[in-house]
């Protein structure tokens, strides 16, 4: 009895003292330095622009990316493909509603990372997306080189309850239909 309970005394001062040597250190993301743009898709073309970042955490265990957070404005959505007073206002208000993102009653989206794989640099990340209080995981490549991260992900809208102009949902759209997924860019600088 004494035996086991000296081997399980050293495993965990074992343990301890292995996990004390781990170091984690996190880099806040400088949001006046890195962006964040979005490209949506249609049948007859697309439109693109930006959107701000509130603030953004990466997570360092050894060097090697662990984890984060992110929370993005959603009443910052900009379309930066047309020219004020040609469709600019309309579409960003448009965006802005109901139909599509409801910043009135859904002014943050947030990500979660969860998991993460690779190393030198270049990871897979896992993390849970909400956007109109709907969360979802979804997995994209990260890679990070010199206090920068960069990252291109397509996110399913529907998933969301974005479903206006969806031939997913609605029948007969034809060249007004709006393709499911949008694309976001992402650079942090931190």
């Amino acid at each position: 009895m004494k035996n086991n309970i000296f081997k399980s005394a050293f495993i965990l001062i074992l343990a301890l003292s292995f996990a004390s040597f781990t170091t984690i250190s996190k880099g806040d993301v400088k949001i006046s330095e890195s962006t964040v743009t979005w490209k949506g898709h249609k049948v007859t073309g697309s439109h693109e622009g930006t959107i701000n970042l509130v603030e953004g955490t990466l997570l360092f265990e050894d060097n090697y990316l662990a984890g984060g957070s992110f929370t993005i404005d959603m009443t910052s959505i900009n379309v930066t493909d047309l020219e004020a007073g040609k469709g600019k206002e309309k579409l960003e208000g448009h965006l802005k509603s109901d139909d599509f993102f409801g910043t009135n009653n859904h002014s943050k989206a947030t990500f979660t990372i969860t998991k993460v794989d690779g190393k030198d640099g270049n990871y897979s990340v896992t993390g849970d997306l909400t956007i109109k209080g709907k969360t979802h995981p979804i997995t994209f490549n990260m890679n990070i080189a010199n206090n920068v991260a960069t990252a291109s992900l397509k996110v399913d809208r529907t998933k969301y309850d974005i479903k206006y102009g969806s031939a997913s949902f609605f029948d007969g759209l034809k060249d007004k239909a709006i393709y499911d997924e949008f694309d976001l860019n992402v650079t942090l600088k931190f």
